[in-house]
């Protein structure tokens, strides 16, 4: 039961990422490939942030994994045979329980490791490319605006990197308007930032509060875009990238830097304690509510309708204790409530279904079929 288990957790996994991921790689490919990044910046982002979305769908994967294999053994008539020699469900839980600490280590890993680690460095990447030339600046056929103010257009990219038939407005001074034309521009890179030197063009200057223009044509005219570009290299930590450990220990400290609430930093760091064990719980209710119920040739669609139901219930639960801990840090023990609900679930669906179950005698032969 424990392989089954296993086996069909694989494939369940593999079906909700692979639906949580597309739906997330639409999105930030339209993003990404926009702001004219290229395909190998689309896969590492998206590498980043898969460890988030394997932990969402690892409640689910249980619970349905659990589920799928109780309803097969039951319709297989297997259940009904271990239980006619002696096993409880007590007994018959065993296997899912195992099968749930495993999922929940693996969950566990996720929580304290993967995640905040892969979403600490996606921060880093979002920070370093925000502030990319060639993303925010090199598409041709577009008029961008990389700055309040300030417009900029290239006809076309040579193979060779030159730049051709090139735009810039500046209108950031309130009482001047600078527009530049060349034919043919490069973008270089200096230690003060990266510099536009355009060849062959044309600088008009319109005096505002006048009404008047000027114009001066040049060979050569090198343009500062370093503030068009340049993003602050200071990068703020959050919540979920914060190492478990630290969470617990400076608390108020991090709150303090975070600006949050210290209900908010406790809640993350024993969240990242309950989720592995919502992930066991989910797939004791899965195999616990199937259980409880009585044979019935119609199956066991009542029993399934029921363990969803249980399983929303513990996720209202969730939600119901999320405000009152971040608003007031010593709650923080309502963190678990889900899980104590989830678990209570689950005793008393496994006791309303061994009620009518009576240990066999040690001995004693099993009922024989009547000739």
């Amino acid at each position: 039961m424990l392989s089954q288990l296993m086996v069909l957790f694989g494939f369940f996994s593999l079906v909700l990422v692979l639906v949580y991921w597309v739906n997330r790689a639409v999105v930030l490919f339209d993003r990404l490939i926009a702001d004219g990044h290229s395909a190998g910046v689309f896969l590492e982002f998206t590498m980043l942030s898969l460890p988030a979305v394997i932990l969402q769908i690892m409640p689910m994967a249980s619970f349905a994994a659990a589920v799928y294999v109780t309803n097969r053994m039951s319709g297989d008539s297997e259940l009904t045979v271990v239980k006619a020699v002696g096993y409880s469900p007590w007994r018959l839980a065993r296997p899912v329980a195992i099968y749930g600490t495993i999922i929940a280590l693996m969950t566990a890993i996720l929580c304290h490791v993967l995640v905040p680690a892969s979403i600490a460095q996606l921060r880093l990447r979002e920070q370093e490319i925000s502030g990319s030339v060639s993303a925010r600046l090199l598409r041709e056929g577009t008029f961008l605006h990389p700055a309040r103010g300030v417009t900029f257009y290239i006809g076309d990219i040579a193979p060779d990197g030159e730049l051709r038939d090139v735009l810039l407005s500046d209108r950031r001074q309130p009482d001047r308007s600078l527009t530049y034309t060349a034919e043919r521009a490069y973008l270089l890179r200096a230690d003060d930032g990266p510099k536009l030197v355009m060849i062959s063009g044309l600088a008009q200057t319109m005096n505002l509060e006048e009404r008047r223009l000027s114009t001066t044509t040049f060979a050569d005219l090198i343009y500062d875009i370093s503030g068009l570009v340049a993003q602050s290299r200071v990068v703020v930590r959050r919540l979920d990238t914060v190492p478990t450990l630290e969470l617990l220990t400076r608390t108020e400290a991090l709150a303090e830097e975070l600006r949050e609430r210290p209900g908010a930093v406790l809640q993350e760091a024993h969240m990242r304690f309950e989720q592995p064990i919502l992930a066991m719980v989910a797939a004791l209710i899965g195999f616990a509510a199937l259980q409880a119920g009585t044979f019935s040739r119609f199956g066991v669609t009542k029993q399934i309708v029921g363990a969803i139901f249980l399983l929303v219930t513990v996720k209202l639960v969730e939600s119901g204790v999320s405000d009152p801990v971040r608003s007031v840090s010593r709650l923080w023990p309502l963190v678990y409530l889900p899980s104590v609900v989830g678990l209570g679930m689950v005793w008393a669906l496994l006791a309303s279904g061994g009620r009518g179950w009576r240990p066999r005698r040690r001995g004693s032969p099993p009922a024989e079929a009547a000739t």
